[in-house]
Formats: structure tokens, C-alpha cells, sequence
């Protein structure tokens, strides 16, 4: 689509008038008719006013002319899983799982390699051919290619040993000792624990990124353990396999 096919149908999804998409991004009614009519094209800070207002990228507005990939992982980006930076806004390099809130959350490449692995393997594309390919294709992407300049001094690193030294002096009954904490995207995580009551909750932001990990029973069996956290609070459940019949175990403020 077009620019403004793409800016009329994000308005009438929304709900919203040209008056009143007039008056969230700052400009007259009369500026968003020349939009929608293909007249003219919003400019660079209006279309970021309209990315954060919409949550889709700058490259959807304009027609997706761009096949965006993250520039960490070499993931394909679409609008719901590109990072976010500290405001909020997307960044259109980075996929949410390698940039969470204005923080890069990979500084090893071997470490990052060992997780996408694990969703690339098939038959057709055997793990010693899909590490080959990340580790010939991961050093061409500008995370890495800039990493002395982008990398925060091992920030990120030390507060992730913090957390998983917290998480091991829980002394969970049962669970394994936390050795690694990955990033996982709350959409993906985010289960429903059933209350005493008969009520379902959920204890995620599915638009967030949480550091976290899951685990085999010491015990065998087929329940595992899931771990979540942040800077704000860890999270402990068991689970069957695909998250069925999940329990919550702990929920902790840090």
C-alpha cells in the first residue's frame, strides 16, 4: 500500500476523525485530506508523532519500502516485534528480544547464536549448518560490526548475574540452579494463573521484554519450571508442555 492508503486505514482502524488524527500529531484537518489524498507526505517528525500513536514503524507508514531485519539477530522485523527505545518509540533496527527499552540485551555472540539455533534446526537445515550460517551472517549486522561503540561496558551483563544470583538464593524446592537468562517477549510468556476463586490472571505486559529461563524438574516428570524477571520483580512457575496448566509458584518485588 501507499502512504496514504496505509494512513486512512490506521485512522479508521483507530476510531479516529481527521480532526481529531489532526490534533494528536499537530496539524490541521486540512493536512491530513493532502495526506490521505496522496497530495503530500507527513514529514520526518510528524511520522514519528504518528509511529507512536499508531505503534507501527516509519518503514509501515510509508508503504513497508524497506524489508527491515534486526540488526542483532538478523530476524525479519514486522511492527509487533520491533524494540522499543526508553520513550517508547520503535526502533526499527532491533527486534524487541535484542532491545528492550533502550537496552541492547545481547554483548556475546556466541551466546546469541546458541539461542536462535535452537529455532532454526529442522530437517532441512541441520544445527552445524545453521550455526555456519549465523556465524558468517551475524558479524555483517551493525550491532556487532559497532559493538565497541553501541556496548554498555558489560551494564547489562552484571545486572543479569545480579538477577540470576537473587533467583538461585530463593532455594526453590525442586527447581535446578539458574545458570543463563534469555530475553523472552512477554507475548509468548505471558500465562493465566487460575485464583483460588476461579479467576484467571496475568501477571505480564505482552508488549514487554523479560529476562528468563525454563527449566526440568529435579524431580523428573513432565511439569517444568519457568523463571521471569526484571528490574521490578522475578517470577516462578511450573507448567506442562506449551504452558498448559500452568501454577504459580513465586512472585517476588525486588
Amino acid at each position: 500500500m501507499n502512504t496514504k492508503d496505509v494512513l486512512h486505514e490506521l485512522r479508521v482502524k483507530n476510531n479516529l476523525s481527521q480532526d481529531e488524527l489532526a490534533s494528536r500529531v499537530f496539524v490541521t484537518r486540512q493536512a491530513v485530506s493532502r495526506w490521505e489524498n496522496g497530495e503530500t507526505v507527513p514529514n520526518t517528525e510528524t511520522l514519528k508523532l504518528l509511529s507512536n500513536l499508531f505503534h507501527v514503524s516509519i518503514n509501515t507508514l510509508l508503504g513497508s519500502p524497506h524489508k527491515l531485519i534486526c540488526q542483532c539477530c538478523g530476524m525479519p522485523l514486522e511492527d509487533e516485534i520491533i524494540g522499543r527505545n526508553k520513550d517508547g518509540s520503535l526502533n526499527e533496527s532491533y527486534c524487541k528480544w535484542c532491545y528492550a527499552d533502550g537496552t541492547y540485551t545481547y554483548s556475546n555472540m556466541d551466546e546469541l547464536i546458541d539461542v536462535c539455533v535452537q529455532h532454526m534446526v529442522s530437517e532441512e537445515f541441520p544445527e552445524e549448518q545453521a550455526r555456519t550460517y549465523l556465524k558468517q551472517m551475524l558479524p555483517t549486522l551493525d550491532y556487532w560490526k559497532r559493538y565497541n561503540e553501541l556496548g554498555d561496558n558489560g551494564e547489562f551483563e552484571t545486572f543479569k548475574a545480579q538477577l540470576t544470583e537473587e533467583i538461585n538464593a530463593l532455594h526453590i524446592d525442586g527447581m535446578p540452579k539458574v545458570e543463563k537468562l534469555n530475553a523472552l517477549v512477554g507475548k509468548y510468556v505471558n500465562l493465566a494463573y487460575r485464583l483460588p476463586g476461579g479467576e484467571s490472571v496475568r501477571f505480564l505486559d505482552d508488549q514487554a521484554t523479560y529476562l528468563g529461563t525454563q527449566l526440568e524438574s529435579e524431580y523428573g516428570g513432565e511439569r517444568c519450571f519457568g523463571v521471569l524477571a526484571n528490574m521490578d520483580f522475578i517470577l516462578v512457575c511450573t507448567y506442562e508442555g506449551e504452558g498448559a496448566n500452568p501454577e504459580l509458584v513465586l512472585y517476588k518485588k525486588r
